[in-house]
């Protein structure tokens, strides 16, 4: 049986994808992708992916600033997403990516945080979620989380923390991507917190063309893959098949209002 999957997270606007998107969403389809949503990770960004999401129907667009490459950003990026947001339309679903991310030798962590908050905050004044990063920081982005009180919340995306955090943000309101890691074998905190999270907080993703899965290492990652995300969740979980499938589509519709 056919699933309908979407891939909340896929930068579809870097290679392998350009110049190559009708077949890419072909392709995708033939493996029940039907939507993708594109994160823009900087103002350079921002429009390319805007104009892939009018001129394509099964793409979605989110816009943000990505701490991973902070030294990017300037402070009138920020007045630039707000305005871009005032016009971009009904196929812009969400503010990201955004969020925090220790991994590098110099973070620039307290420019980080100021960037996240006015983020933040443009997304509680446009009505919009938000597509969170986190690497090494989930409790100091859940203490930014819980003082911006989103109305329309979000997904912490490419989830690998512990159940306790995981947990943490669901009560905040927020959903958890589940991507790739959970076809590592090796991974076995990540797939044990993915088996006991309920099903009602979880969104399907790949994180496309980066995080590839099992078994494709050195390979770009692609979004068709998140049909073997949902495989290795199935394996995972002990709800019937249907009823994971189900949820998933319908947590990604109540968070983003894509339609299919």
């Amino acid at each position: 049986m056919m699933h309908c999957f979407v891939d909340t997270h896929c930068h579809f606007d870097f290679p392998p994808f350009t110049g190559d998107e009708e077949q890419s969403i072909a392709r995708a389809a033939e493996a029940g992708v039907q939507a993708i949503i594109v994160p823009a990770i900087e103002a350079a960004n921002f429009e390319r992916v805007l104009n892939l999401a009018q001129h394509h129907r099964a793409i979605y667009a989110a816009l943000g600033l990505h701490p991973i490459v902070i030294e990017r950003h300037l402070d009138e990026h920020i007045e630039k997403l707000d305005v871009v947001l005032q016009t971009a339309g009904n196929k812009l679903v969400a503010i990201g990516e955004i969020g925090l991310d220790l991994w590098r030798d110099d973070p620039q962590f307290e420019r980080q945080q100021a960037l996240l908050d006015a983020q933040l905050r443009l997304a509680k004044r446009h009505d919009l979620p938000v597509i969170l990063h986190s690497r090494r920081t989930h409790d100091k982005l859940a203490m930014h989380l819980k003082r911006i009180d989103l109305p329309r919340t979000g997904v912490v995306h490419g989830f690998s923390g512990s159940l306790q955090q995981a947990q943490r943000f669901i009560e905040l309101g927020y959903k958890i991507g589940v991507g790739g890691t959970i076809t590592y074998p090796r991974a076995s905190k990540t797939r044990e917190v993915m088996a006991q999270l309920p099903l009602s907080a979880l969104l399907l993703e790949t994180d496309a063309p980066d995080m590839p899965l099992n078994g494709f290492q050195g390979q770009p990652n692609r979004p068709e893959q998140a049909a073997h995300v949902f495989t290795t969740l199935c394996e995972l979980r002990e709800e019937p098949e249907v009823l994971i499938a189900g949820a998933l589509l319908e947590n990604t519709r109540s968070l983003f209002g894509v339609t299919l």
